[in-house]
Order: C-alpha cells, then structure tokens, then sequence
C-alpha cells in the first residue's frame, strides 16, 4: 500500500485569536455535525458539555499539521465499487490518522499544556465501538481527542487559508487526485 501514494507534511502555527476570527463558526458546523452518524454516537463529537468556543480560548497558538497522500496513477485512474474504495480508504486513513496522532502526542509532551486535536471523528474502538451509546465513559480517555471540524472549525477554509492547498473530493468510484488529513496541537 505505501507505494501506492506518497507523503507530504505541512505545518503552520497561527495566534488562536486569528483563527477563531477566520476560522471557527462553532454553530454552522453543529449543525454539520447533527447530519454525521457519528453525532452523539462517539465521544470525540458532539455535542458536547462544554462550549467549544471556550475550548479553543484556553489557549494561545494553534499548530496546525497537514498530511497530503497523493495517490499513483494507477490508483486514481481505477473504477472502484462502492465497498472496495470504502474499505481502501478506510485502510489508507486509519493508518495515516494513527500516525499523526502518535507524533502529535509526542509533541504535547514537548509543550507542556497542550493538547492535540485529531484528523477527523475517533476510529481507535472502530465502527459502532464506542461506548457512547451505552452510557458508559470512553474506554481510552487519555486518548481521546476532538477534531477541527467537531470544535466548529472550518477545515476547508483551514486549508485553504494556512496551507495553501485545495481540498478534493471523491467521486463515485474514484479516488482523487489526494486526500489531506488536517490535526494539530493547541499550546498554551
């Protein structure tokens, strides 16, 4: 699978009063977050007991980590049905959110106080895992982490703005050119 697409890190660090004003609209992506599956099912979403607004504020800078995969030729020229590109995505994603999160944890040891948000909803119980639905608190919550997005964080416009890169979207059966994975770590 690693010959299949390579790697590219991007990074950036911007004031967290910067990016609350160019960034984050906690109630527009709320309401994003309600159409997701995952909305009140895993405890890295929504909704939340506390305001995700306050959240971002108890800090000042955020670093933000980009991970772009771009894909071979072989791969974005191939029809896939619908399990098979859902499986390899699945595959490739997990791995490379896996990755960022282990080095984003060892970054929060660097700066004491700080905490790493993730690429996107949890995947540590996999699918219907999480206790959530049962009631039962997080199995692992020295790892549990929100995502971007889940603090209504734009990552689009993230992108965009503080990477200088465009974000792609798949089409039916076809994988894009390249994916990009948005986490960072919030600093004291």
């Amino acid at each position: 699978m690693e010959n299949n697409y390579t790697i590219k890190n991007y990074s950036t660090e911007i004031s967290i009063d910067d990016y609350l004003k160019d960034c984050v609209n906690v109630a527009e992506f709320l309401e994003c977050c309600k159409v997701c599956p995952n909305y009140n099912k895993i405890w890295s979403c929504p909704p939340y007991d506390f305001n995700p607004a306050d959240y971002w504020r108890q800090y000042k800078s955020f670093y933000l980590y980009g991970r772009k995969l771009t894909f071979s030729p072989e791969m974005t020229a191939r029809h896939y049905d619908k399990e098979a590109l859902e499986e390899l995505t699945d595959i490739i994603l997990k791995k490379e959110k896996a990755q960022m999160s282990s080095e984003l944890f060892e970054m929060e040891k660097e700066f004491p106080g700080s905490i790493s948000l993730s690429a996107g909803s949890c995947m540590r119980c996999g699918r219907g895992g999480c206790t959530r639905p049962t009631g039962k608190p997080c199995r692992t919550p020295d790892c549990l982490r929100y995502s971007i997005e889940s603090l209504g964080g734009n990552v689009g416009l993230t992108i965009t703005k503080y990477l200088n890169l465009e974000l792609l979207w798949m089409e039916e059966g076809k994988l894009p050119d390249y994916f990009i994975l948005v986490a960072g770590l919030l600093k004291k």
